[in-house]
């Protein structure tokens, strides 16, 4: 709806996990991705550190979008697009997947009439439009109605909420297609040892110490050594190259991930970068991939975990706790499925409002 020089647009506001953004119907927004990310950029104020016109929360935990509407592939209850809008640059990702505001797709679409809940828990099976992966989701659904609090907590966030789990059903492989894009469990790049893995998301795995950290130090400490900081990205680029991304210097795949021996009798100590900062918690593609790496031999990260039987849980350790990740079957051919347990809650609903001058011209004259 147009209202004079503004574009209103229905909107929710949720937490999904440990992440924030607007959730939209995808029949509320432009169909031609180029109109679209012209309107995400718009509302989320992109472009300046604070996002000060928009509705972005100035970190790129809380500069991310979530585009939900009718599932286009058979087996699926739901079409879910995620788009991480950069904060400082006017560009729209939607290279990745986010599996934190993933936790809050489902809520959403029963709220919004996509999908009938069931009495007691009710199973959505979500289609990542990004990946091409299916997750379910299991929302607590008591009276046939969403409920959001809960006895269930997760770090990073303060509280308990209802309980959301979430199974990635086939996860590796999720941008190309395999587990091991470079087709070895360990790479040399400008001489460290890395190990490139794709499941749920595209990672790069490298031991804190061979970059001279000890994988402990607290997250915003890394973004102020502007060497530490050039190298990892030297290195990233290079492993987005050889896993079959020749533009990751644009994108936010693959992610880096550090990682260290346990320190708090988890599995590993990780610190995971989204690119260019240091997570405050685990993204939990991220955990995903790090947790299969576990147990995919000949990884630095199965180097530093040991000898580990499935089914199990995975526990890493990151900057404000940790998270699990159950793994149950897989074999050394295909990745185990992965589950993950997260909270969202819903924080306001209503509408909000895109310039209509950041519009391309054919765009804002039929908006």
């Amino acid at each position: 709806m147009a209202t004079g020089d503004q574009i209103q647009i229905p909107c929710v506001m949720m937490r999904g996990g440990t992440s924030r953004g607007p959730f939209f119907l995808a029949s509320d927004l432009p169909a031609d991705p180029h109109h679209r990310d012209a309107v995400l950029l718009s509302v989320m104020g992109a472009g300046h550190d604070l996002e000060i016109d928009g509705i972005g929360g100035g970190n790129p935990l809380t500069s991310k979008v979530a585009i939900v509407g009718p599932s286009t592939v058979p087996g699926a209850d739901v079409d879910y697009l995620f788009a991480q809008v950069r904060v400082r640059d006017r560009i729209v990702d939607t290279s990745p997947n986010c599996g934190n505001m993933l936790a809050a797709v489902g809520p959403f679409a029963i709220e919004s009439g996509l999908v009938a809940p069931a009495e007691g828990l009710t199973r959505i099976r979500i289609h990542n439009v990004n990946t091409g992966k299916v997750i379910e989701a299991r929302i607590m659904t008591p009276g046939g109605q969403v409920v959001y609090e809960g006895g269930a907590s997760i770090d990073g966030v303060p509280g308990t909420a209802a309980p959301i789990q979430l199974a990635f059903l086939d996860a590796a492989g999720s941008k190309t297609g395999r587990l091991l894009p470079t087709g070895a469990p360990v790479d040399l790049i400008n001489g460290v040892e890395v190990s490139c893995v794709d499941a749920a998301t595209p990672v790069m795995l490298v031991r804190a110490s061979d970059l001279g950290r000890s994988g402990l130090e607290a997250a915003g400490s890394y973004h102020t050594d502007p060497i530490f900081m050039a190298k990892l990205e030297a290195m990233r680029i290079e492993a987005g190259r050889r896993m079959g991304f020749p533009d990751a210097a644009s994108l936010v795949i693959p992610k880096p991930v550090l990682i260290a021996p346990a320190v708090t009798g988890g599995t590993l100590v990780t610190r995971y970068f989204m690119p260019h900062e240091c997570h405050r918690a685990l993204a939990v593609t991220g955990a995903v991939a790090a947790a299969t790496a576990c147990v995919t031999p000949g990884t630095v990260a199965a180097s530093l975990a040991g000898p580990i039987s499935l089914p199990n849980d995975i526990t890493l350790e990151h900057p404000s706790g940790r998270i699990v990740v159950r793994l149950e079957g897989g074999t050394q051919q295909a990745a185990p499925v992965a589950s993950v347990q997260r909270t969202a809650r819903k924080l306001f609903e209503g509408a909000v409002f895109a310039r209509r001058s950041h519009m391309p011209r054919e765009a804002a004259a039929t908006a």
